[in-house]
């Protein structure tokens, strides 16, 4: 392995000695020990065939590429042999049942930013765990329990809550095991780096559209500092930079046929991030109300979404409440 200066032995305790017990503690790391092999499918490109192939479409209307479909199959039965009682996936129409006696459910979008499949830019997994009840997933996010999330990059990096605090493991190959490498990640409360589609601001809500210039206007504006803009075009690889670094993501409802209600989908996607990110200190909110208080209406909602830095959350929230002053 390539060596740096200032290498020394592998750092940070296995996670396998923190997670310990049953229960969701026992999910977590089912779920973080089936990563390696979707990194390395994915690191393998194309030799093996086209991860990229369309082999269908979701709920949703997106188009399932072979990896969706092949990480979904995986992670159905690592799931069914960690004993739990249903999942909800986004590429699957309905909730399926694994172990009808099970005592959680978890929701799951097994390969998040697959758009991007094929061109080397971030992936990855998220899911959250909740106690199983006869409402299934039709329940808002206070109900979650436990929250998770794979990273794919040049690095394999699983984040995690109990409702403990957030904290970030990183793939040791060299042990075949992963390392906690960060413990009770905490975001500070003001960002200077934003991750937002720059092409459909003209359709967003005019609020929005004022934060946006006034962002851009940075220090000679009324927010009378610069401000950074990233877009990684995948939810999950946001959240890693977030939690790293600090900043703020939005993906808002806009004017657009199919978008009125935002793109993102609420159980599965934004509920995770939203457990992770107060665990962390920061804001997660649809832009009107805390994303974990928004109940889905079915299981495949979609909603808008702004996480992050709180102070940031609370100026896109005061920007969105209606007409700006001095």
């Amino acid at each position: 392995m390539l060596k740096l200066p200032n290498d020394g032995p592998a750092q940070g305790r296995l996670l396998s000695d923190v997670l310990t017990g049953d229960g969701p503690a026992a999910i977590v790391l089912a779920v973080a020990e089936a990563q390696p092999p979707l990194a390395a499918r994915l690191a393998a490109g194309r030799m093996h065939g086209d991860p990229e192939a369309i082999v269908g479409t979701n709920d949703s209307g997106d188009k399932q590429k072979a990896l969706d479909v092949a990480a979904h199959d995986h992670m159905i039965e690592v799931l069914r042999a960690a004993g739990v009682r249903q999942v909800l996936s986004e590429e699957a129409e309905e909730v399926i049942t694994l172990n009808p006696g099970g005592d959680w459910d978890v929701a799951i979008d097994p390969i998040d930013g697959s758009g991007s499949i094929g061109i080397g830019a971030p992936l990855g997994m998220l899911f959250s765990i909740l106690p199983a009840a006869p409402e299934g997933f039709l329940r808002d996010g206070r109900a979650v329990v436990a929250a998770g999330y794979a990273s794919f990059g040049h690095s394999v990096d699983f984040g995690w809550s109990l409702g403990d605090g957030t904290h970030i493991a990183t793939w040791d190959a060299e042990a075949g095991a992963f390392r906690v490498t960060r413990e009770n990640v905490m975001l500070k409360p003001t960002a200077s780096t934003m991750a937002y589609n720059a092409s459909n601001e003209r359709h967003w809500a005019p609020g929005l559209q004022a934060w946006v210039a006034d962002l851009r206007a940075g220090k000679d504006g009324p927010r009378g500092r610069d401000f950074n803009m990233r877009w990684l075009a995948a939810a999950v690889g946001e959240l890693h930079r977030i939690l790293l670094k600090g900043g703020l993501f939005i993906y808002p409802a806009d004017a657009r046929k199919g978008y009125e209600n935002g793109r993102l989908r609420l159980v599965y996607e934004c509920v995770p991030i939203a457990f992770l990110i107060e665990q962390a200190g920061g804001l997660a909110s649809d832009g009107t109300q805390p994303i974990r208080y928004r109940k889905p209406l079915a299981l495949h909602d979609m909603t808008p979404l702004v996480f992050g830095a709180k102070d940031e959350v609370e100026t896109v929230l005061d920007y969105l409440s209606g007409p700006r002053k001095g």
